[in-house]
């Protein structure tokens, strides 16, 4: 006789329990999530497809930020300062050094993880706040160097990006978000894959038991020198990735776009999100991306019997984005990936309470 639900989830062999999803449900969840975002470049225009595209960026910063704040427990505020690196790198590389996007797109991504273990150093003598002002200092230093060194630029303040192209194919300005949204989600996909399977691995657990407890870790065999500075370089080559790409597809390459504003941006997806999730930074960079457009969505909605709100707008978005973050730290602490769980638990006992 079968069952309404399942009692519990039981395994019979070590592959099974190595599985990423175990249930027919998980399986019909990610079969709806293939369809939508297959659909998507057919059902969004133009200007929602590029607030996709930008969220896909988002989400590979997030993953990355989150592996080393989430994962390993190890605050930062510099992310802007590494997506400026990864930026500045690939185009430096592929406009005038002429290398093929690719390779300097993975130059980009081990530069600023050389540059993010160099700055993951003082972790090896402070925590909490005192690292975050650390890492702050490394924003700042790297901002510093981006708008003072005019080498970089040529003396012009920026560096224009010639259009992606990878052996003979190159993206067209008629289908231009469309070309880009399959090429960053194919990289998106990859990258959640990868953040996924690396706390399966020991590497990725030696990052959590250094974020449950240092001391008992290296009492019980684990290096924290090596986990605390492979974590920065980790989470650092993600989000140098995601500055490679932001250079790519905006095709200019700014300091504006890399301030410490992007660093708290960030920093409020993966709370937002869930830390200690890969999932919660998926939803959080999803949340933080859809917050401004729906927001001038709503405002320009209300501006017919509310003629004054469209001046209000940027003071309106700031008020928003505080409000989410108090709200989301008093109510749930950990996040949407949270209220995504409770959500699933509550279907699954319905109607019984437990």
């Amino acid at each position: 006789m079968s069952t309404v639900t399942a009692t519990g989830i039981h395994h019979r062999s070590y592959r099974a329990e190595l599985r990423l999803r175990h249930t027919k449900a998980q399986y019909v969840r990610l079969a709806l999530m293939v369809g939508l975002l297959l659909a998507a470049p057919y059902v969004l225009d133009r200007y929602w497809l590029g607030i996709a595209n930008t969220i896909l960026i988002a989400v590979i910063g997030a993953v990355g930020l989150n592996i080393l704040v989430g994962f390993t427990g190890q605050i930062s505020l510099g992310q802007g300062g590494f997506l400026a690196v990864g930026a500045y790198t690939s185009a430096i590389l592929s406009g005038r050094a002429g290398l093929p996007v690719p390779l300097s797109i993975l130059i980009a991504v081990i530069m600023t993880a050389a540059i993010g273990a160099f700055f993951g150093l003082p972790a090896l003598r402070l925590k909490g706040l005192y690292l975050a002002i650390a890492t702050l200092a490394s924003q700042e230093i790297i901002m510093f160097i981006v708008r003072r060194w005019t080498w970089l630029t040529e003396g012009q303040g920026f560096i224009e990006v010639e259009r992606l192209s990878i052996l003979g194919w190159s993206i067209k300005r008629q289908t231009f978000e469309v070309q880009w949204y399959w090429l960053l989600l194919a990289i998106t996909i990859a990258v959640v894959v990868v953040a996924r399977n690396l706390f399966r691995t020991a590497l990725g657990r030696s990052f959590m038991a250094v974020r449950d407890q240092d001391i008992a870790a290296q009492a019980i065999g684990v290096n924290i020198t090596r986990a605390k500075v492979t974590a920065f370089a980790v989470s650092s080559g993600f989000v140098g990735l995601a500055g490679a790409l932001t250079a790519h597809y905006t095709e200019t390459v700014t300091w504006e776009r890399f301030t410490l504003d992007v660093s708290i941006l960030y920093l409020a997806m993966i709370i937002v999100g869930g830390l200690g999730s890969i999932a919660g930074a998926v939803y959080g960079a999803i949340f933080i991306g859809l917050l401004p457009p729906l927001l001038t969505e709503a405002v320009e909605a209300l501006s017919t019997s509310m003629p004054g709100l469209t001046d209000q707008l940027p003071a309106i978005r700031n008020a928003v984005f505080g409000v989410a973050i108090i709200v989301f730290l008093l109510v749930e602490p950990r996040g949407l990936d949270r209220i995504w769980t409770r959500l699933k638990d509550y279907v699954r006992f319905w109607p019984f309470r437990y």
